[in-house]
């Protein structure tokens, strides 16, 4: 597991992971790209499901503010052609079996569900920019409200880099030269 949290302008952990058909997606296949890098808890299932449907339904404003969605779990690839084919996903989910991805980015914890403890993965979402970096993290995802968040915060660091810079008073540049 990440021995330090992870926190906003950390450098993401590197990954490589497969997908449906065998492919190996890594993350530096998106250098220069915006990556939603969602891990979830397990394909088909009720609170998962509805995420997926989310980010699926709104790729038409992933792809206007230039960011790839990828899912990641711990379920196996064929576990995850079955949900991608249930459901029409339109992004990538890569297998993580022994965990490795979710625990370098701290998701991997103790769980309690009905009296019994386990491990697993905690529902959790980061944004990392074009240079590899964690612009957003989205902890303990609650999946009301989720997606319209990420969009948020996709604008708001699009409108933060857009932003005219403040140029220096004219007599400051002055004593520059």
């Amino acid at each position: 597991m990440a021995d330090t949290p992870l926190a906003v302008g950390d450098r993401a952990p590197a990954f490589s992971l497969q997908t449906v058909g065998g492919k190996t997606i890594a993350s530096s296949d998106f250098r220069g790209k915006r990556v939603v890098l969602y891990f979830y808890p397990k394909d088909d299932t009720p609170g998962c499901t509805r995420e997926a449907c989310g980010f699926r339904d709104e790729r038409a404003q992933f792809a206007k503010a230039q960011a790839v969605v990828l899912g990641v779990n711990s379920d196996d690839v064929a576990s995850h052609e079955r949900f991608t084919r249930k459901f029409g996903l339109t992004f990538p989910l890569l297998s993580d079996p022994g965990a490795a991805v979710a625990k370098a980015y701290g998701v991997y914890k103790q769980k309690s569900m009905y009296g019994r403890t386990y491990w697993g993965i905690e529902r959790t979402t980061f944004v990392i920019d074009e240079q590899g970096r964690l612009a957003a993290i989205f902890p303990k995802v609650s999946v009301d409200g989720h997606i319209q968040a990420v969009l948020e915060a996709l604008a708001a660091r699009r409108a933060s880099e857009g932003a005219p810079r403040a140029r220096p008073a004219a007599g400051a540049a002055a004593r520059r030269s």
